[in-house]
């Protein structure tokens, strides 16, 4: 008897009648034998809803009022399902994170979670119960009800998994499973069979929406395995576990783009010791994430300093960097909002050299010009106009050959990814 934390997202309890079908998905697990977890997103577009009306008042709403609306979205979710469980005939009990005291810090709208009581989960489970429990939310000490951030559910669902030591960790949503790049971009994209953290992490932070970023490092760190599943359709969906558990090893797993950037530049910036630290600094100050950065001394007085930060981040960063000209004496500042990040993943990459001159050559031949390159151990990233970011996609998946993991028959047709909670 295996113990599973199962997570459906926004599109999957959609309507009426996708709580009904995954009422019938969760019903057959626990027949199989299962002890079964459930985590639920708010309904598809529910969570914008909530978001709109609060800014129709106030441009800044009250962070602790915030959160304790949009998380209704989810109470919603967790109390249908448990309803279409019962009618099924399958016994279910429902919980808010308030409810089971899944204790976050205080943090509102990107809280993180710190411990979650499973005492009643458990006791339910010996009962026979399915618990189907309210994903994106917790509660800090204070007893105010906290978020997770967008695809907090997905959070939810390890962290859960991780507590309770389950078998598996299984996210349902609207693709069967993690593809080589977005399929409504390229059509002939492969599903992978496994995938490991490490190649997750790095998509996930580079773009790709089918896992939440927090929630791959969670599952990581806890070793718990995730499987990505479709709702609609049946498959084996992809294995997101251990590099050692990783069957096929692919010089290049995935392709993974990011379309929401920016690029600023301080040119003419004294050339002295600490001047890139206290540039930073005052951007980090202002609690803005900067991604790329590429640094070229121009001659021996001065310096051009390049960094990316995220397109929502621009206008802040902007008037910092203007600020930060004036008193560093440096030439000008330089910004254009209208670039894309496109990368490359893949363990294959630490045993394999040639990789960056294949995807530079396939990106010269298609006559498009790089403007940033960064590079780890497992991931090569360049920065490039956003008109030509899908063109990009398409040379960089051909060149490295990935529409050929999967036979024809196993690729996706019409497919969107899910981005709910």
């Amino acid at each position: 008897m295996a113990l599973v934390v199962q997570k459906f997202g926004g599109t999957s309890v959609g309507t009426l009648d996708c709580i009904r079908h995954v009422a019938s998905r969760v019903k057959a697990a626990k027949e199989k034998g299962d002890r079964v977890v459930v985590v639920v997103s708010a309904m598809h577009g529910e969570t914008d809803r909530l978001i709109r009306m609060a800014e129709s008042l106030t441009h800044e709403p009250d962070p602790r009022e915030y959160d304790a609306l949009v998380a209704t979205g989810e109470q919603v979710s967790m109390t249908l399902l448990a309803i279409a469980l019962h009618t099924a005939g399958c016994p279910a009990r429902s919980y808010s994170s308030l409810q089971l005291r899944i204790l976050t810090d205080n943090m509102h709208t990107n809280a993180r979670i710190l411990t979650i009581e499973t005492d009643r989960i458990e006791q339910d489970l010996d009962e026979g119960f399915v618990v189907v429990i309210a994903g994106f939310q917790g509660v800090n000490h204070r007893g105010d009800i906290t978020t997770l951030g967008r695809g907090g559910s997905d959070t939810t669902a390890v962290a859960l998994a991780a507590a309770l030591n389950a078998d598996e960790c299984q996210i349902y949503t609207d693709v069967e499973g993690v593809y080589t790049t977005d399929p409504r971009i390229l059509p002939q994209a492969s599903r992978l069979e496994a995938i490991s953290f490490e190649e997750m992490l790095e998509m996930a932070s580079l773009g790709a929406k089918v896992l939440q970023m927090r929630s791959v490092e969670l599952a990581s760190r806890h070793n718990i395995p995730i499987r990505v599943l479709s709702t609609f359709i049946e498959g084996t969906g992809t294995l997101v576990t251990s590099e050692e558990k990783v069957m096929k090893k692919h010089l290049v797993s995935g392709i993974a783009f990011s379309r929401e950037e920016a690029i600023i530049s301080l040119s003419g910036v004294p050339n002295r010791p600490g001047v890139e630290g206290h540039i930073l600094s005052k951007v980090s100050e202002a609690n803005i994430g900067i991604d790329m950065i590429a640094q070229n001394a121009t001659d021996g007085e001065t310096t051009d300093f390049t960094f990316t930060v995220q397109r929502r981040d621009y206008p802040r960063t902007l008037r910092i960097i203007e600020h930060l000209a004036t008193e560093l004496g440096a030439a000008t500042v330089r910004s254009n909002t209208h670039v894309a990040k496109l990368s490359a993943v893949g363990i294959g990459m630490r045993s394999h050299a040639g990789v960056a001159s294949t995807m530079f050559n396939a990106l010269g031949a298609a006559g498009i010009n790089i403007q940033m390159i960064t590079t780890s151990e497992i991931k090569i990233s360049v920065v490039l106009d956003e008109s030509v970011l899908d063109q990009g996609i398409r040379a960089v998946h051909e060149a490295f050959q990935l529409d050929t993991l999967t036979h024809l028959s196993e690729r996706p047709v019409n497919i969107a990814i899910e981005s709910e909670n």
